[in-house]
């Protein structure tokens, strides 16, 4: 048996080092997704909903493109959120919704104006840790992580 120790070190690939924790990040937000269902009702569930339904659309975005800077992830997030958001006033997902939950879950129901602004909340609010993480653990100024 070889000695272990007489091994080159392996690296992993940097894309593996982002997608470990956007995968981790999109477990959490499903995680904290249910609980605010569990233990919000109202306007204050709703909103946070929002948010985090941007912020695992964000977490997404970074699985499928590792590289991807925080201000483009936020802007694809924040726009697949608004179509989804815009697609609603069409009234198909809601119908579509009505036989089946998975489909209620990704598209929603109705068209709610407020929704638009906490999609932009969610997308700010998942870039933040992912330009921190980028830069090293410091966000440098100018977006320039």
């Amino acid at each position: 048996m070889d000695d272990l120790r007489s091994l080159p070190p392996r690296r992993l690939r940097p894309e593996l080092l982002t997608r470990l924790p956007a995968a981790a990040a999109a477990l959490l937000t499903v995680a904290a997704g249910l609980g605010v269902r569990a233990a919000m009702t109202g306007d204050p569930a709703k909103y946070a909903g929002d948010a985090l339904y941007t912020v695992l659309v964000y977490a997404v975005v970074v699985l499928v493109a590792p590289k991807v800077r925080p201000a483009r992830a936020a802007l694809v997030a924040a726009g697949v959120s608004w179509a989804v958001e815009l697609f609603q006033a069409t009234g198909l997902p809601d119908a579509w919704g009505r036989h089946s939950g998975l489909v209620h879950l990704v598209l929603g129901s109705t068209f709610n104006p407020p929704d638009l602004l906490w999609y932009l909340v969610g997308a700010a609010g998942a870039a933040l840790p992912h330009r921190v993480l980028r830069s090293g653990g410091t966000a440098a100024p100018g977006g320039t992580a």
